[in-house]
C-alpha cells in the first residue's frame, strides 16, 4: 500500500511560517513621548490520540516544550468524535493551566490520532476541533502520519506497538509500505488489546482445566472487580476498548515477576510484531546495517521482559538493523508538524 503525503499550498505554508516570524507586539505605556513594547510567545498544541490515552504537549515558538498532559482516549472511530474531542480539550486545558498560558495564546494546533485513516473521519475530526478550539490553525494526522514525521527523514522502519499495532517502512524514494493496524478482529496483532484478549483466554481455559483461578487470572479479575469470569465476559462485549488494553499492564507485571503463563503470551507478542515488521521491511527492500528500527506506543519500555523479546525476535527479522525508540514523542511531531 502507497501512503501518498499531501503538501499544502505554499501560500499556507508561508502563512504558517509567518505565524512565528512575526513580531507580536504588545504596548507597555505610553506616559512618555516614545512606546514601549514586549515580545510575546505564541504557542502550539501537539496531540497523540490513541485508544487508551490522549498525550499533549504545549511548544512555544522556540520550539521548546513547555507543558505535558494526558487525558482519556481519543481515537474517534472507537469512542466516537464527541468523545475524542473532549478529551483532546481536557488534556489541552491541563497543558495550559500547567504552563499558565491562555488559550487565546494558541495559534495552531497538530493533532495525531488513531482512527483517522479514512477521510470522512479525518475532516469530521478536523471539522469539529476547528469549533473546538475557534482561531486557531488545526492539523489533523493520521498516528500513523505522526510515527512517520517523529522519524524525520530517509528510510526508515518504525513498529508501533500502543493499543492498536502496525509496521511501517519508508523507501529512500519516500513510498511508504504498511502491515497492521486496521484495528480488531482483523489485524492489531501484539497489540496492547491482543495481548489483553490472550490473557483473558489464557486464564479462562486454566480455569476450566485446573478448577481454580491462576494466579494471572486473580490479577486480572480483581483489577476490574470482578468475581467470575462471566462478569468479566459481559463488560467485554459491551465496551472491550475498556477491558483488554487495561490488562496489557498486569501481564507485563506478571512477565517480569517469572510469571510462565505472562511470558509465553508476551513471546507469542513479540514474533508476531516482528512479523509486521519482516514484511515491510522486504517490500521495501530494506536490511542494510545502516537501516534503524524504531519503536514507539504504550507497550514499548512497560516491560523488561517484553522489551528484550521483542529486540530479539526483531533481530531475528532483520539481523542487520539497528534497534531503538524514536528521538521525538508522537505529540510533539504533530506539534512541529502544525507548526511549520
Amino acid at each position: 500500500m502507497r501512503i501518498v503525503a499531501l503538501h499544502r499550498p505554499v501560500k499556507e505554508s508561508r502563512r504558517r511560517i509567518r505565524i512565528f516570524s512575526q513580531p507580536c507586539l504588545r504596548r507597555i505605556h505610553s506616559k512618555r513621548a516614545f512606546f514601549t513594547y514586549a515580545f510575546c510567545v505564541e504557542y502550539v498544541l501537539g496531540f497523540d490520540g490513541g485508544g487508551t490515552k490522549t498525550e499533549c504537549v504545549l511548544m512555544d515558538s522556540a520550539g521548546g516544550i513547555v507543558a505535558r498532559a494526558i487525558a482519556g482516549p481519543s481515537n474517534p472511530t472507537r469512542v466516537g468524535v464527541e468523545a475524542a474531542t473532549g478529551e483532546i480539550e481536557k488534556a489541552a486545558e491541563l497543558a495550559l493551566r500547567e504552563a499558565g498560558v491562555e488559550q487565546k495564546e494558541v495559534v495552531a494546533l497538530g493533532a495525531g490520532l488513531a482512527g483517522t485513516a479514512q477521510p470522512e473521519m479525518k475532516q469530521q475530526m478536523q471539522a469539529s476541533l476547528e469549533g473546538a478550539f475557534p482561531g486557531i490553525t488545526v492539523t489533523i494526522l493520521t498516528d500513523l502520519e505522526a510515527a512517520l514525521a517523529a522519524a524525520g527523514n530517509g528510510t526508515a522502519i518504525l513498529l508501533v506497538a500502543g493499543t492498536g499495532s502496525a509496521a511501517l517502512a519508508r523507501e529512500e524514494q519516500g513510498k511508504i509500505w504498511r502491515a497492521g493496524g486496521y484495528g480488531p478482529p482483523f489485524s492489531d496483532e501484539g497489540s496492547a488489546y491482543d495481548i489483553g484478549s490472550r490473557a483473558v483466554a489464557r486464564a479462562m481455559k486454566e480455569r476450566e482445566e485446573q478448577g481454580a483461578e491462576s494466579v494471572l487470572g486473580k490479577k486480572i479479575l480483581e483489577r476490574f472487580g470482578c468475581n467470575a469470569w462471566p462478569e468479566l465476559r459481559k463488560r467485554a462485549s459491551g465496551q472491550p476498548d475498556q477491558v483488554f488494553p487495561m490488562i496489557f499492564p498486569i501481564v507485563a507485571a506478571a512477565a517480569d515477576a517469572g510469571d510462565a503463563a505472562a511470558r509465553e503470551i508476551l513471546q507469542e507478542a513479540a514474533r508476531q510484531l516482528a512479523a509486521l515488521v519482516e514484511i515491510v521491511a522486504t517490500h521495501a527492500g530494506l536490511g542494510g546495517e545502516n537501516l534503524g528500527i524504531a519503536k514507539t506506543g504504550g507497550t514499548v519500555g512497560r516491560s523488561t521482559f517484553y522489551d528484550a523479546r521483542v529486540d530479539e525476535a526483531l533481530k531475528r527479522a532483520v539481523p542487520r538493523a539497528k534497534i531503538g525508540e524514536l528521538q521525538m514523542s508522537l505529540a510533539e511531531a504533530a506539534a512541529r508538524a502544525a507548526r511549520y
